[in-house]
């Protein structure tokens, strides 16, 4: 079993968190969180949690966060955020993802996988896997990483990630990244064709004599009878 947080970054109404005209990181990182969600969803053992505020309306603390996700003992945590350079439209561009300053060996290894799937699935300027002191990643007791898609400040880059389009190939290659680190399985598909099996009941009786001779009546008839 393996315990998985996400969180979708900042929340609406956040300052400085959205692209010259006016589109906000929540609502890109938020569509990327709830797919990558529905797509583990068929591996066995695995439990989520998204641990900020899915409506987007507030901006959870970042100390709270650390509380809910240490608390709720999870094995991974991901943060997912759009970059941003300046106040304008410019030309920084690019996929980076972060682990924390001490380098833990299996977020390396995990932020790898990952950040070489976006980069061949996205396109955009590989950045790499970077080490920083960012609060979710230096304050969490478990394999943490902090992926910046791309720039939302980049116009390019920005209007390719509102699409659902971009939007699938990052959950994608997020959840391909989880798969290739911890060796999840898919849940065993369900056959449609599976014999369905269907009970008839004849009568009910409250006189046991009555039910018997009905059993045997019908077993007589060539029908595998009980009584119940």
């Amino acid at each position: 079993m393996i315990k998985i947080t996400h969180a979708a970054g900042h929340a609406l109404g956040t300052p400085g968190k959205r692209s010259p005209d006016g589109y906000k990181e929540w609502q890109v990182t938020s569509e990327i969180v709830k797919l990558v969600m529905l797509e583990l969803g068929n591996f066995e053992g695995v439990i989520q949690k998204r641990i900020d505020d899915p409506t987007g309306i507030s901006d959870i603390p970042l100390n709270k966060r650390c509380e809910l996700v240490n608390g709720w003992g999870a094995n991974v945590h991901i943060d997912y955020h759009l970059n941003a350079y300046g106040s304008g439209w410019n030309s920084a561009s690019g996929t980076e993802i972060y682990m924390y300053t001490t380098k833990p060996k299996e977020a390396a290894d995990l932020a790898e996988k990952i950040q070489t799937n976006l980069v061949k699935v996205l396109g955009f300027r590989n950045r790499g896997v970077k080490a920083a002191d960012f609060q979710m990643i230096r304050e969490t007791k478990m394999t943490a990483i902090l992926i910046e898609f791309a720039f939302m400040t980049n116009q390019n880059e920005a209007m390719k990630m509102r699409t659902s389009e971009y939007q699938k190939k990052a959950a994608k290659a997020v959840v391909e990244g989880l798969v290739a680190q911890y060796g999840l399985k898919k849940k065993p598909e369900v056959s449609s064709n599976a014999i369905m099996l269907y009970r008839v009941q004849v009568g009910a009786f409250s006189d046991i004599d009555n039910a018997k001779s009905l059993v045997e009546d019908l077993k007589a008839k060539g029908y595998p009878a009980i009584m119940v």
